[in-house]
């Protein structure tokens, strides 16, 4: 355990808006290159390159060389869950135009969350589970219960091999967007990756938003949700 945080020196990682906007650009647990960095920044070259450097020197950044490329990504877990609370005590950006607007709408409808599902989708899936008796909240996260190991095994879900316990238990995220919890841990990134290789749901290109599929809206709504809360 360490005795002491240089919180100053974390939180300083943090303010510069170049940084801030590098960070949440990998917040759902891609891997980009520089270029791509400096782009959704806005800032040149030499700029984010600078940036990048300070990122990775604090650990908040790890970089994957693939040959000649280069890509940087969120250094681990930590990092991720430590952005996405800072947006729940942030003030709300105004959207200046109808693209920030429309881009605003699609990350709270549905968006990956580092290695999980968030948005409103990801927290009405998670009161479909509680409802449905699978699972029960608790102030750490989500307990699975015998009905929730073996709707999950439906999915290809090992809930014991992979949250262990008895009964096995996966971490929450309070959701920025909704203020209310959803699943993540070990859980929450195997759901995530059986609804993105089962296509009922698929990731924008462009951003952290995802989208419910036609065939996912089927699903989904058999599985979790009425299909009027679906986005």
């Amino acid at each position: 355990m360490r005795a002491h945080s240089h919180l100053s020196a974390a939180a300083a990682l943090f303010a510069d808006p170049a940084r801030a906007a590098i960070l949440d650009a990998l917040v759902d647990g891609r891997a980009l290159p520089a270029g791509e960095l400096a782009r959704l920044a806005g800032v040149s070259a030499q700029t984010a390159s600078s940036h990048l450097r300070r990122l990775l020197d604090g650990g908040l950044l790890t970089l994957r060389v693939q040959g000649r490329h280069r890509y940087y990504a969120i250094a681990n877990a930590e990092v991720a869950h430590a952005i996405e609370t800072l947006h729940l005590v942030a003030p709300p950006r105004p959207s200046r135009s109808l693209r920030q607007s429309l881009l605003a709408q699609r990350l709270a409808a549905a968006r990956t969350c580092y290695n999980h599902l968030g948005g409103a989708l990801a927290v009405d899936i998670a009161d479909a589970l509680v409802e449905a008796g699978r699972c029960e909240r608790f102030e750490a996260g989500f307990r699975v219960t015998p009905a929730g190991v073996a709707f999950f095994g439906g999915l290809d879900i090992d809930v014991i091999r992979i949250c262990g316990g008895d009964p096995p238990v996966t971490k929450s995220c309070i959701d920025w967007t909704q203020r209310r919890q959803h699943i993540s841990g070990p859980l929450g990134s195997s759901l995530l990756r059986v609804l993105i290789e089962r296509a009922f749901i698929r990731r924008n290109e462009h951003d952290r938003s995802v989208q419910v599929t036609e065939r996912g809206r089927a699903a989904l709504a058999t599985l979790f949700l009425k299909s009027e809360k679906l986005p």
